[in-house]
């Protein structure tokens, strides 16, 4: 079924973009891959590209799902075991952590014996050194500028690291920091002794070696991955029964959803609301969960940034038809009221209700001299797909129609998602903004720093990190400090949520949507557990 148009509560009529079927390279070369063989799992993504098998790979949170911790492990893991509960930190290449109660900058890490890369060199504490360099030290010679952009952001407050001996780390932040392990899940190892054979980087992704449950067997730029088993996986509950697990980039909706009715490929993601109801009616299985994501317009808050004013920012949150746009994509989506969902125990108690109220966003547009008689005329950068973004061209073009009913006038600066991103990682001032004043992502927001504080810390003002908006606030920046040094989690909470808070009373980002993650997949895929996280466990998957 294909929908046209559909009228939202309010009684307006929302036009449906048309999205047009494309088939892409990496469908044309589907025929040449494994077909239906037992046991090959062939998973069509919603990247523009495959991810770099180095380790720290890139397109964006998708590309650490499904080639980060698929090909490569991190010190710290995810309990991805189950759909009923909320995701835990679970120890992964690290077997425990903790912090010198003496000197709270300075953690350690026990690290877990036997492990080997792919290539069959040892795991050890050298070879975490080793890959923090990759990231840190631009002088290293293993140093790799597509790898840092991927991971400093992530670790910001790290200054020192060693091998205090073979099975343990320390690690030396700049200031006390309470978030270290969840900032460090997101490092993943590469295997020093490939890149030595290897010579480069570039070289290292035709013979990629990371410590994980998957070995790649063939990657081959733009059209597929074909990733084998690890049958000397450390973990022996988790070494996958599968022949092969094949990545293809589909971008597309429309694409991807021909490819899964054709049997090109098993599971798509990110399925097209008008697709996910015939889907179910031919037999396909759709999958969802609530998960920590969020997909927000991060305002530029610089002095000549319409976005500058607060009554602006308010009128705009104020202008969005939620409730229509969850309908336009068949229920798969959770309005947002900020930058976690309002059951997330960060949410605390705002002051400012990001609801439905265009009359309300009429009145605060004329006190800032606005009105649709008058408007005001803005660029946000937007990308068509890509980590998990649902469907961010339908899902803009109805914040265009319900800016435009208050006064804002949006003129789209459409980018591929890796060019968005490298934007967002320079910052608004960047001359690659090129006028805009937005930027459109999809956020994960696992733990507290990747939710809130990277991107409202002033320390953190892109380019030194992903502040792309330039926000300054020393009390936010207090609060800010005031959770890393608090090591108690009840008080750490209590800042959390007004951290939360101020964020939403300020209206510093448009909140639009949190993500539910829909999936489709044939009925032969079987054992797949959706947990309430960004990323999947795809070691217990088999196929019929």
């Amino acid at each position: 079924m294909r929908l046209t148009s559909l009228t939202s509560s309010a009684g307006r009529s929302i036009s449906r973009l048309a999205l047009l079927p494309v088939v892409t390279a990496s469908l044309l070369l589907a025929p040449s891959l494994p077909g239906r063989a037992q046991g090959t799992l062939r998973i069509a993504m919603t990247a523009s590209d495959i991810p770099l098998p180095n380790g720290q790979t890139d397109q964006g949170a998708e590309g650490m799902r499904f080639m980060g911790y698929t090909v490569f492990d991190s010190l710290v893991g995810y309990d991805l075991s189950s759909a009923d509960k909320p995701v835990t930190l679970v120890p992964s290449l690290a077997t425990e952590w903790s912090v010198d109660p003496d000197d709270l900058t300075k953690w350690t890490f026990k690290l877990r014996p036997g492990v080997t890369f792919h290539d069959g060199s040892d795991f050890n504490a050298d070879a975490v050194v080793w890959n923090l360099g990759k990231i840190l030290d631009a002088e290293a010679p293993q140093f790799d500028e597509r790898q840092a952009a991927q991971g400093r952001g992530r670790i910001p407050s790290i200054v020192g690291y060693e091998a205090i001996d073979n099975l343990t780390l320390q690690i030396t932040t700049s200031a006390p920091e309470a978030l270290i392990p969840y900032q460090i899940a997101w490092i993943a190892m590469s295997s020093p002794a490939q890149w030595e054979v290897s010579g480069s980087w570039d070289a290292f992704l035709h013979s990629p070696s990371g410590t994980g449950p998957f070995k790649v067997e063939t990657y081959v730029p733009r059209e597929r991955v074909e990733l084998v088993p690890n049958t000397e996986y450390w973990d022996e509950a988790r070494i996958s029964t599968l022949d092969k697990l094949v990545l293809l980039p589909v971008p597309d909706p429309s694409a991807r959803v021909a490819a899964l009715r054709s049997g090109q490929v098993d599971w798509i993601e990110a399925p097209p609301s008008d697709a996910i109801d015939s889907l179910r009616g031919a037999g396909f299985e759709i999958t969802f969960n609530v998960y920590p994501h969020v997909w927000p317009w991060h305002f530029s808050l610089l002095e000549d940034s319409p976005w500058a004013d607060i009554r602006v920012r308010k009128a705009a949150n104020l202008a969005i038809d939620r409730a229509g746009m969850k309908e336009l994509l068949g229920g798969m989506m959770v309005e947002a009221e900020g930058m976690v969902p309002p059951t997330s125990d960060w949410f605390g108690t705002p002051q400012f209700r990001v609801t439905y109220d265009p009359d309300a966003a009429l009145t605060l547009m004329a006190e800032a001299g606005y009105s649709p008689a008058n408007p005001l005329t803005v660029k946000a950068i937007i990308s068509p797909s890509g980590s998990g973004q649902m469907q961010p061209m339908l899902m803009n073009e109805l914040i265009q129609q319900n800016l435009a009913a208050i006064g804002i006038n949006v003129e789209f600066d459409v980018r591929d998602w890796n060019a968005l991103l490298a934007n967002w990682r320079a910052g608004a001032k960047d001359p690659s903004t090129d006028g805009a004043t937005s930027t459109n992502s999809s956020y994960f927001s696992q733990d507290p720093f990747t939710a809130l504080m990277r991107h409202i810390d002033s320390r953190l003002i892109a380019p030194n990190g992903t502040n792309w908006g330039y926000y300054e606030d020393a009390e936010m920046d207090g609060l800010i400090d005031a959770v890393r040094n608090e090591f108690d989690p009840e008080t750490q909470l209590a800042t959390i949520q007004a951290m939360h808070e101020k964020m939403v009373d300020e209206a510093l980002f448009l909140f639009v949507a949190h993500d539910v993650a829909p999936r489709a997949m044939s009925t032969r895929v079987q054992g797949f557990v959706q947990p309430q996280n960004w990323f999947i466990d795809l070691t217990k998957v088999t196929v019929e």
